[in-house]
């Protein structure tokens, strides 16, 4: 988390190929309908059709498991 945290600062923090990945996480966790052609083509010039379809699937499952514990007051246990 610090990482990212610190990435959002320096940029340099992350390969340009990390950078893209997380714009289409917070782009697709945002408003998924919201990751357009020049996303989608920078994405694919780092990822093959594969990765990105595990990538979205993380952020998906990601998305789906903050939801539901959020709107179930599920408490977050270390």
């Amino acid at each position: 988390m610090d990482k990212l945290l610190k990435g959002q600062q320096d940029p340099s923090v992350f390969t340009e190929r990390e950078m893209v990945a997380l714009e289409f996480a917070r782009v697709m966790s945002l408003d998924s309908l919201s990751v357009d052609d020049d996303l989608w083509k920078r994405l694919s010039s780092h990822f093959d059709e594969g990765e990105i379809v595990e990538i979205a699937c993380v952020v998906g499952t990601f998305n789906y498991f903050n939801r539901f514990n959020n709107a179930l007051g599920v408490e977050i246990t270390k």
